[in-house]
């Protein structure tokens, strides 16, 4: 099968080499030439067969929403467009709607497996109608790692951002655990042997985990982890998570807290906390640090 891909970064660049490793073509363009098979969408386009199947994984936002735009006037009536980057689920259905009235299909599929993805398997979570999955499978059976696990088709479009979407926010939840995990037996009296202890939950143990194992790679190259800087972004989709617990009234208290305390790691002298430290002086007369 043919697939033209566009966006060629560590995501992009590694699906496109296990997709070819299955014996699949590939062509793929990237803004960055030492990286693309082809100097221009148009000339993408015109070297895949009818019917056209076009994947995109490029940023969330402006550039896939011209990228998609760019490719609703070079593709014809009968080919199918996926976004797999970490587009907005509420983005998904007016894309399908503009692309619908030329005849032109689309699909969302969220993809996890980060760099380790080429080796491992992709899981993907793809919305769109039963005949747009058909016409991508050979794709998705490409990518996503050998057995019964890896893939879901969602429900009609959106529903892979969607899911995507709310995979993110319990990773944030997970990542955070483990990582306060870390901090108190860092803080500890008693445990002498902290990357020891992280590696001994590996196997065996019920919070046995990829981000576990990924955590003790991290110890392993730096103990302590006196390289980094206790600052973490978020790429929005957290944030869209716990937007549709309020929308929906589902209690998420864990993916919210990650959330937040993610915001905390970006303040080097936090406001609220200088608050805090002023009240407690105030109504107690408790020491403060000037």
């Amino acid at each position: 099968m043919q697939l033209g891909l566009i966006g060629l970064g560590r995501m992009g660049g590694n699906m496109a080499d296990r997709i070819r490793k299955a014996g699949h073509e590939v062509v793929g363009f990237d803004h960055h030439p030492d990286k693309r098979d082809v100097g221009s969408l148009a000339e993408l386009v015109d070297k895949l067969a009818a019917p056209r199947v076009v994947w995109t994984m490029v940023p969330a936002g402006e550039i896939t929403e011209s990228t998609i735009d760019q490719l609703s006037d070079l593709l014809s009536a009968g080919d199918l467009i996926i976004d797999g980057g970490n587009s907005k689920f509420t983005d998904d259905g007016p894309r399908a709607e503009r692309l619908a009235a030329k005849g032109i299909g689309y699909m969302d599929c969220g993809v996890s497996g980060g760099i380790w993805g080429n080796q491992n398997g992709y899981a993907l979570m793809v919305g769109g109608t039963a005949e747009h999955v058909a016409m991508a499978m050979p794709i998705f059976e490409a990518l996503k790692p050998a057995g019964p696990y890896g893939f879901v088709h969602a429900g009609p479009v959106g529903a892979g951002h969607y899911t995507k979407m709310v995979h993110n926010g319990i990773e944030y939840g997970m990542m955070q655990a483990l990582a306060e995990g870390w901090e108190l037996l860092e803080a500890s009296e008693y445990v002498e042997n902290v990357p020891g202890a992280i590696k001994s939950w590996r196997e065996g143990s019920v919070v046995k985990s990829w981000l576990l194992d990924l955590l003790d790679r991290a110890l392993d190259g730096d103990p302590d982890l006196v390289k980094l800087k206790g600052y973490a972004e978020d790429t929005g989709e957290g944030r869209w998570t716990v937007d549709e617990a309020v929308r929906l009234a589902v209690p998420a208290h864990v993916i919210a807290a990650s959330l937040f305390t993610r915001f905390e790691s970006r303040q080097v002298d936090s406001p609220a906390m200088k608050a805090v430290a002023a009240l407690r002086q105030q109504f107690g007369g408790h020491a403060v640090v000037g």
